[in-house]
């Protein structure tokens, strides 16, 4: 009897927590749960499952940030010793692309020899390096194979976790969009790579002019590898710092705006710097702040059409570059200024400072560069400074961005 009791006492218990059960899956808190996609229970006839697919959610969105940030930092380097490439004359020293092939260098003598026999057929050697011989051939190598295999390694810093995150279920319908669009411009910068070097390889038997890549492909590679920095750098910090409750007040619209336009500043200082470094245009005019005593030089519109100077002659592009960035300093320096007239949240204010102090240290680097006839260690330190102080500007512009709605 006490067991018949019991029996019953256990089923009629099991029928009333699966019907609680029931109602709970029915409850607000549970559709909040489904609507938000923080959950992956089902429900059908009574029963749970858990489905197998992750979703978005704020841990997800922490390691998404923190890869993106870290494939940018991958992109820096890739602009850094991009630029010590060129700087030390090595861009030209590969004269084929291979994908896979090229993965492995020149191991016995013979494959060195047959390499260097192939780069003393183009331009470069029979114009400038008539005399190099195997050793600096082997050096210029190595600098421009460690510039295609660190790509190689961007790439697949990208393409692989893509993979992984997608199949995990850690992007959203938009997220998929922004990095279907970053892995894309992972594949078009090494072809636009190719493409840059191959202009310097090219018989120009009307030009006077030393072996180099042309000045805008050249500015075009870097000005694509910028935007994929900006992009990918942009995208981690928006997931990984919540955005500040900020009062949209006037003065807060305006500072916004301001920042933006500053941030465009830069990004066209640090592009200009491309045609400054094809052309070689710091070594036309070696003082400051006047161009051999004058502050606008003769040559400035030596060129015909007036439209050809702004882009093929070295002194218009020098001057343009120094212009752009006093009129950028000139305009963090005031973003700073205005800035400190307003109630900003403190990381917010940290960001705008830090952004006037690189701006400082970023002129006085290029002021030292072009008096000192442009030494190979400190226009990398100038080209690398040129990113610190874009990555400052996008820092600045995620602390300032709205709340979503």
């Amino acid at each position: 009897m006490l067991i018949s009791s019991l029996r019953t006492t256990i089923f009629c218990g099991c029928r009333s927590a699966g019907k609680g059960f029931q109602y709970s899956t029915r409850s607000p808190l549970r559709k909040w749960l489904l609507k938000r996609g923080h959950s992956t229970v089902t429900v059908e006839g009574g029963t749970s499952t858990s489905a197998a697919a992750s979703v978005p959610n704020a841990a997800s969105n922490r390691i998404v940030g923190r890869w993106l940030l870290g494939c940018s930092g991958l992109v820096v380097g890739a602009i850094v010793l991009g630029g010590v490439t060129r700087l030390t004359e090595s861009g030209l020293s590969m004269v084929d692309w291979h994908l896979v092939r090229e993965m492995k260098p020149p191991q016995s003598e013979a494959e060195w020899e047959a390499e260097f026999s192939k780069y003393q057929q183009f331009p470069e050697f029979k114009i400038l390096n008539h005399n190099m011989t195997l050793p600096e051939f082997k050096f210029i190598f190595y600098m421009e194979w460690g510039h295609r295999m660190w790509g190689r390694l961007v790439g697949l810093a990208y393409i692989l976790p893509t993979i992984y995150f997608w199949k995990k279920g850690y992007f959203t319908r938009s997220m998929k969009g922004k990095v279907l669009g970053l892995c894309g411009f992972v594949f078009f910068q090494g072809l636009l790579g190719w493409y840059m070097v191959k202009s310097g390889l090219e018989e120009k038997p009307e030009s006077h002019d030393i072996p180099r890549v042309s000045q805008y492909r050249l500015s075009a590679h870097l000005g694509s590898a910028l935007l994929l920095y900006c992009a990918s750098m942009w995208t981690g910090l928006t997931l990984l710092l919540p955005a500040h409750r900020m009062a949209e007040t006037k003065k807060l619209m305006q500072l916004r705006r301001f920042a933006k336009g500053t941030g465009g500043l830069v990004f066209l200082t640090a592009l200009s710097g491309a045609f400054v470094a094809g052309l070689d245009a710091g070594l036309v005019y070696n003082s400051f702040p006047k161009m051999a005593d004058r502050w606008i030089p003769d040559d400035l519109l030596a060129f015909s059409p007036t439209l050809k100077n702004f882009f093929e002659n070295p002194t218009t592009v020098q001057f343009d570059h120094r212009i752009l960035g006093i009129t950028s300093l000139t305009a963090i320096t005031g973003l700073y200024l205005f800035s400190r007239r307003m109630m900003l949240p403190k990381r917010a204010k940290i960001a705008i400072s830090l952004l006037a102090a690189m701006a400082y240290t970023q002129v006085a680097l290029g002021i030292a560069t072009l008096l000192l006839y442009v030494p190979t260690p400190l226009a990398a330190t100038h080209q690398s400074g040129s990113v610190a102080l874009l990555s400052l500007a996008i820092w600045v512009l995620a602390e300032l961005r709205r709340m979503p709605k």
